[in-house]
């Protein structure tokens, strides 16, 4: 199933056309003038005059006065169609519009689209979902109540560009990262190693999971346990993000285990995909992750080791498997957050507090949306810095302002970040750039260009129910194999620096070997530092004082609650790497 609100989103941006109010009997006629409003000018066009353009890109005269204002993307959005669940579209909308979120929404919609009322706008919505299983934003103007629509193209755009904020810091970054980071010495050949870390090892893994009960939180914690009959290194843990599952990187545990170290990749109880089926339509989106969940993640993990120290004698056979005086924590998303936590950074919640005051609540990026949970907490500082960690990998980890400005200078132990520029969840700028500036301990920042927010899932993921459910075009599947290759080099060669094979693998850790691994669709790039040009950049797109997006918040909870409302009425079947995406493909 295509996206739903994808839909409503291309309608936001270029006709303003979407829903909110209440659904009330009245006649179609379908909108047969379009007027078109821009300080002082103001054009009329018919909707055969859209059709056309959309169908051959050819302004006619009554947009000409317009051209600035079109974008190339316009005829491509005004073509796009999305498949739609009827049932499940018609009784989210009933839902949506008891919400606050609806009321946001509506409010902003109607500032572009001067003059609409709401019962036309949902009655167009509810009409076009009647009317046909493909919808495109041509298709709600057949079904709009009134002969002529009004559309305010200075605020239609205002609100697009708030939309794409985060989109339009990536593209200035991209560029500037992909020249900057670039390996320009001729004395750094690209190597040419006698065998690639990506492909699979040779021992034969064993996997199987187990459960372990944390009575004083009333956690059950699950996880899954990867090795070889041999052991070396360090116990390898992993942590799936914000409604994922264990599976979510089963691929990196397999690979790591076929080279010989064990792998355990745990569920967080209060995160995990399960979540989602108890999440109401109507609670608001600071209900939904709970900020205790912030100090259960690290203590998951943490309670976890305790328990494979204390059982390991009674393992005879697979016991001195786990060393558990060595761990290398690997974190996505939100898991980045808790491996980093185990690190040594350290919250610093009235920093939090402060950026979620100063900013709307309905301005943030999902990611952003997520830290602020955590402002509920009533402490002021949380160290969680376990010393068995030596190691910490985060992918595209959600950070933003819960380190405040100094906590994440706490982390003692080394970090190798992965950041990918078309995360429309985590924001590469402020989730990743400015926190590894910050660090002070040996670390190392990869970049791929390209690559999106689930790009590192296991490739069994991409046919979920969530992956059939997007805002967004994820990078997936078969398409994202390069990202996936290189995050098993490059852990398997970080990890292998606690071996005696440390030597043979170092030059897999390089600029030179990352810059080699790149493809046409994308572009990667390893520093262990920012170069100052990076850093002007960065400075340039955080002092600008930006209107608050009351938007962008409201289309992710949007999103959250319709993929709940789906797995509602079609819970998903348990199977290998099923994973819930609540957020994985949003708005650009």
């Amino acid at each position: 199933m295509r996206a739903f609100f994808a839909s409503l989103r291309s309608t936001l941006l270029i006709l303003g056309l979407a829903f909110s109010g209440t659904l009330l009997a009245h006649p179609a006629q379908g909108t047969e003038l379009l007027r078109l409003q821009a300080g002082p000018i103001e054009r009329t066009l018919t909707r055969q005059d859209l059709e056309q353009f959309a169908a051959t890109g050819e302004l006619p005269p009554t947009m000409q006065d317009f051209a600035p204002l079109i974008t190339i993307e316009l005829q491509a959005l005004l073509n796009q169609s999305f498949d739609v669940d009827r049932n499940i579209a018609d009784r989210f909308l009933q839902d949506l519009l008891k919400t606050r979120d609806g009321q946001t929404l509506m409010a902003q919609i109607q500032q572009a689209i001067p003059h609409s009322s709401s019962h036309d706008l949902q009655f167009a919505m509810h009409e076009t979902l009647n009317a046909a299983e493909k919808i495109t934003p041509l298709t709600i103007l057949t079904h709009y109540p009134q002969e002529e629509l009004t559309i305010d193209l200075i605020t239609a755009g205002r609100l697009a560009a708030q939309l794409r904020r985060a989109d339009l810091h990536s593209q200035i970054l991209s560029p500037v990262l992909a020249r900057e980071l670039r390996v320009k010495s001729s004395r750094s050949p690209l190597p040419r190693p006698s065998f690639d870390p990506s492909q699979l090892g040779s021992h034969a893994v064993r996997q199987y999971n187990r459960v372990f009960h944390d009575r004083s939180r009333q956690r059950r914690i699950v996880a899954d346990f990867y090795h070889s009959d041999q052991a070396q290194g360090p116990l390898i843990v992993l942590s799936h993000g914000f409604a994922a599952d264990r599976r979510f990187m089963a691929y990196l545990g397999e690979h790591l285990a076929s080279y010989g170290f064990t792998v355990v990749a745990l569920e967080h109880p209060g995160s995990n995909i399960d979540l989602l089926a108890k999440i109401s339509l109507n609670r608001e989106p600071g209900e939904v992750l709970p900020a205790q969940e912030f100090i259960d993640r690290p203590l998951d993990i943490q309670f976890l080791l305790n328990e494979i120290e204390r059982r390991k004698p009674n393992w005879p056979h697979v016991g001195r498997l786990f060393n558990t005086d060595q761990v290398v924590v690997v974190g996505h998303s939100l898991g980045g957050y808790t491996a980093l936590t185990l690190a040594g950074a350290e919250l610093d919640l009235p920093a939090l507090r402060a950026f979620c005051q100063r900013s709307s609540p309905i301005g943030r990026s999902p990611a952003d949306w997520l830290q602020c949970s955590a402002a509920e907490l009533p402490h002021t500082t949380l160290n969680f810095r376990d010393r068995r960690v030596v190691q910490a990998v985060a992918l595209n980890p959600v950070i933003g302002h819960l380190f405040g400005t100094e906590g994440i200078g706490k982390v003692m132990a080394p970090v190798m970040m992965f950041s990918h520029n078309r995360d429309a969840v985590a924001p590469i700028l402020e989730h990743q750039l400015q926190p590894f500036r910050e660090l002070t301990v040996e670390k190392s920042l990869i970049a791929i260009l390209g690559a999106t927010h689930m790009s590192i899932t296991d490739e069994s993921n991409s046919n979920s129910t969530m992956a059939q459910s997007t805002l967004v075009q994820e990078v997936m599947g078969a398409e994202a194999e390069p990202v996936r290759a290189l995050v098993q080099g490059l852990v398997l060669s970080l990890v292998q620096q606690h071996t005696p094979q440390a030597l043979i693998y170092r030059p897999f850790l390089s600029a030179a070997y990352v810059e080699s691994r790149s493809t046409p669709e994308f572009t990667m790039r390893l520093t262990r530092e920012l170069p100052p040009v990076v850093h002007r950049w960065m400075e340039a797109l955080v002092l600008p004082s930006l209107v608050p997006d009351a938007t962008r918040s409201a289309w992710f909870s949007i999103n959250q609650r319709w993929v709940a409302l789906q797995h509602r009425l079609r819970p998903p079947r348990s199977c290998r790497g099923q994973l819930d995406r609540i957020f994985n493909q949003l708005l650009s």
